[in-house]
């Protein structure tokens, strides 16, 4: 809000279009400047400014980081149309009157803005500024934020091939080798939408003598650079688990399921801001730390076409049940998506990622009177909901 004088009675931004919940490249942002005073007013000059910048902001020991970069200026003098000015182009503004300024410009084209941003440590924020300037007194100041969302197709070749891997690791006991576990995963494609499902096919073996357990998450990575310095920040935005696996085992996901929830599509075309995805699948081993595998994500907008019918068939046959690149190119986001700074607490991780305690997941070692625990334990981590496109082997 602006701090009104006794002479001014209204001074607000309207966009003519208040329905319109985002803005493109190449779009007109167009609107009016709504004045009403209480007083006679002379004003010099409305003047209407378009600004958009990315800025980053952060300590890292003592030193501030701090970084900015323009991506919109845009500034014009607005004049009312049927209003006498003075030979000054000042106007006489009357008690009882509604005074309107029109106001209208362009964005640049494709390539040259960075979606709309709200993180931990940075921002990408555009809105329009409106200066009431009065001769002998402050000019009065009123600002409008605005949403700009550059498209982001994941229909690229690159983005449908397929992407996997395979990990293993040897685990110890005093010293003492204690078998090992390894996985091996795969998902048909790189690049996803808000809302479609991505499939998990992978396989685990378990040849040590403790009962592990395969997860996977998605994972939103948040980098800022500000003085040639970087912070990165990790959140994990929703998981699925498989079944445990015992000594001497194998367990296999064929097709298993995790939702991509709503947020916004990668951030990759700014020099001092990103947010990447990436699909962490892996497997807890009591005592010892985590097997990892990471599969780089693409979040883009609209649809992948030849995937989008059929995950939405999945969700139809379901209910709709499910846990909710290193290139640096231009984007697009979805219309409303939430802020990362306002995600839903069973969405946000306070907590360092993949430290999370398994507490109850399983023993460390197996004994020849092991049994299960008759009620699930509870986990530490947002679990999705398990769909049972799994089973069960023994290690070949």
């Amino acid at each position: 809000m602006v701090a009104m004088g006794k002479k001014v009675k209204t001074f607000e931004i309207e966009f003519s279009d208040p329905s319109k919940s985002f803005y493109i490249s190449g779009d007109k942002v167009a609107g009016r400047i709504v004045v009403e005073v209480s007083e006679v007013t002379r004003v010099s000059a409305v003047r209407v400014v378009g600004v958009g910048s990315a800025k980053v902001e952060y300590l890292k020991g003592k030193e501030r980081c701090r970084e900015e970069i323009p991506y919109l200026s845009y500034e014009e003098v607005l004049r009312l149309d049927d209003q006498p000015s003075d030979k000054d182009g000042s106007v006489i503004l009357r008690p009882g009157n509604k005074y309107e300024y029109t106001f209208g410009f362009e964005l640049p084209q494709q390539g040259q803005l960075v979606s709309s941003y709200t993180g931990k440590f940075g921002s990408v924020h555009y809105y329009v500024k409106a200066l009431l300037v009065r001769p002998s007194q402050p000019a009065l100041e009123c600002r409008k934020l605005f949403e700009v969302e550059e498209p982001l197709d994941v229909n690229t070749p690159d983005l449908m091939s397929p992407s996997g891997g395979t990990r293993e690791k040897k685990v110890t006991c005093m010293f003492i080798p204690d078998g090992q576990v390894s996985l091996n995963a795969k998902i048909d494609r790189k690049g996803f939408c808000e809302g479609e499902e991505i499939c998990i096919d992978a396989r685990f073996e378990n040849t040590c003598s403790r009962i592990v357990i395969p997860k996977a998450a998605i994972i939103a990575k948040h980098t800022y650079q500000a003085k040639g310095r970087s912070k990165v920040f990790q959140q994990k935005l929703s998981s699925v688990r498989g079944n445990h696996i015992i000594s001497g085992m194998c367990d296999a996901w064929q097709g298993k399921t995790i939702r991509v929830p709503k947020i916004k599509p990668s951030i990759l075309g700014c020099k001092i801001l990103r947010m990447e995805y990436f699909l962490l699948i892996y497997v807890s081993i009591p005592g010892s730390e985590k097997l990892v595998l990471e599969l780089p994500l693409v979040i883009g907008s609209g649809s992948s076409s030849g995937f989008s019918s059929r995950t939405n068939s999945m969700s139809s046959q379901d209910g709709g049940s499910s846990t909710a690149s290193n290139s640096w190119v231009s984007l697009r986001m979805p219309s409303a998506p939430p802020s990362y700074c306002e995600l839903p607490r069973d969405c946000r991780l306070d907590t360092p990622l993949l430290d999370d305690y398994d507490g109850g997941d399983s023993p460390i070692f197996m004994n020849s009177h092991f049994q299960f625990p008759s009620s699930p334990p509870v986990y530490g981590e947002v679990e999705g909901e398990y769909n049972g496109n799994s089973r069960m082997l023994p290690v070949c």
